[in-house]
Formats: C-alpha cells, structure tokens, sequence
C-alpha cells in the first residue's frame, strides 16, 4: 500500500525558521514553478521562485524524499505522489460531473435525500448531497465521512472491495448496528446478491437508506443512496429499482460519455411520486 503523507508533515519536514503558513507558502511556491512539462534544474527553480538557493535545495530535497518531486541527476520533475493525488482528483471530478443530473433526477423522482460517496479505508465519503427539505433532518455533508459498515452507500460498495481485517473492532453508532464480521459478511453476500443495500437506523435513529454500487460487475467505484425517514421509506423494489437505474446511469455517463448513451432516469419522463414519498417503479415506455 502506498503511504500516504499529509499536508502537516510536509510542513513539518521543511519548516524553514518560519510559520507553518510561510512553509506552506514556499513549498507551493517551488510546486507552482513545475508550471509545464519537463524538468526544471536548481538555478531554474531559483529564478522563478525568487527563494535563496540554500532554502530552494532543502525544499526541494525534502519534496522529493517524500515523492512529490523526483529527482533525475540535478534536474527535478513532479512526483509520482502528485500523479496520484492528481489521477484521484479528476476521476473524483469525472464522477461527480457524471452523476449530477441523475442525482438531481433521483430526488426529484421520490423526494428524499440522495448522496453520492466513495470508499476510503475502512469509512465513506460524501462526494455529493441533494437534500431538499428533509437535508437537514440528517445530519451528513459533502467531505464528511460515516463507517462504512453502518451505511447502505457503505455496504453497496464494500461488498466489491477486499475484505477488511477481521481483527479490526467494528465501530457502533446506534443499537442496530452491526456488530460482527459474521454479520457483515452475511450483509454484503446479500448486496452482492441483490445488487442493492439497506440500512435501518444502523447510522442515525430513525433514518434508513437505500444504495446501489456504481461500477463494473464486481468492482464498484462509488454508490449512491436514497435516504429518509423509515417510517416512509420502502425497502423494497420501489426505491430499489430507481435507485440500481441511477448507479447504472451514472456508470454509463461517466464510462461511455454522455452523448452515446440515452440515460435510464430521463427530464421527459419523470418518475411520479408515490404516496407518502415513496417512490414507485419507473413510468412505463
């Protein structure tokens, strides 16, 4: 695995006699000269950043023991750790571009809460959240994270990912959480099953969700969910069945390119509301 390295200890490493915010600055001010492709060498990082040479060497040594410069002989190139932090961001941006409208479409089509998230360790994260009146009765944010065990989005997309460590303790939010290795396992076999996960008061009292993997057959890269008061949702192929055809329309988008692909959740057949907010099977065509 590869390590990560945090923003804190780049500060710490090359903290120059000066505030964690003048480090910042200079460390970005060295990043900020790798303006285009190709390598630049010492004196040419000297110049366009205006550093002394003393401080620019150290900086510049330091960004690279820590991978976010490489070194070739005297010349210097971005790193493979600002590759990476770079390829994550633009699939996170790619995907998030991908799934809005349906997101949208989705809300619109049984009125609860729908989120957008993706798996980091052992906790998901919001990528999205389009709320509209019930947003605030559940207490979730885009960045924030929840133990994926706990979630229906967590559990739609563990269920396609390596199995955790079964030493590791399982964290509880509520009373209905899960608990066990035994359980979970026992969980995921069913979402990977169904191709859908429920949640019922397992994160927040009161509240249930609905999810879908967004991915490849066995490879899930995100998910979406639906997510409401229980005693209006339906765990049940009335909110299953829109939500696995957004995580499909989504997946399409974001694989194939909008343009090649007629979306399942369309503006000119919108779903109908059911009673009580619960959402029904797509509009017949």
């Amino acid at each position: 695995m590869i390590p990560f390295v945090s923003p804190m200890e780049v500060l710490m490493t090359i903290n120059i006699d000066s505030t964690p915010a003048a480090a910042l600055d200079r460390a970005s001010l060295v990043l900020d000269a790798f303006d285009g492709p190709g390598r630049l060498t010492l004196a040419q990082i000297v110049r366009r950043t205006g550093l002394p040479r003393s401080s620019a060497h150290r900086i510049l040594e330091r960004l690279v023991h820590l991978r976010w410069l490489r070194r070739q002989g005297r010349d210097y190139e971005l790193g493979i750790r600002l590759m990476e932090l770079g390829s994550i961001a633009v699939h996170q941006d790619r995907l998030h571009k991908a799934a809005m409208p349906y997101l949208h479409e989705l809300h619109r089509a049984t009125g609860f809460v729908v989120h957008l998230a993706i798996l980091d360790g052992a906790d998901v994260v919001y990528l999205e959240k389009i709320g509209g009146a019930l947003a605030a009765s559940i207490p979730t944010r885009v960045g924030a994270r929840q133990p994926a065990h706990c979630t229906a989005i967590g559990k739609a997309i563990l269920a396609f990912a390596d199995p955790a460590d079964p030493a590791e303790p399982l964290m509880q939010k509520t009373r209905y959480s899960i608990a066990s290795r035994a359980r979970l396992d026992t969980e995921l076999a069913k979402v990977r099953m169904h191709g859908v996960a429920y949640e019922r008061e397992e994160s927040l009292a009161g509240i249930g969700c609905v999810a879908a993997p967004i991915g490849e057959i066995d490879d899930a890269v995100a998910a979406v969910s639906v997510c409401g008061p229980t005693d209006r949702m339906a765990f049940d192929h009335r909110l299953a069945a829109p939500v696995r055809m957004t995580a499909l329309s989504i997946w399409r988008n974001l694989d194939g390119g909008a343009g090649r692909v007629m979306p399942t959740l369309q503006r000119r057949h919108p779903l109908r509301m059911g009673p009580a907010g619960m959402a029904p099977m797509p509009v017949a065509r």
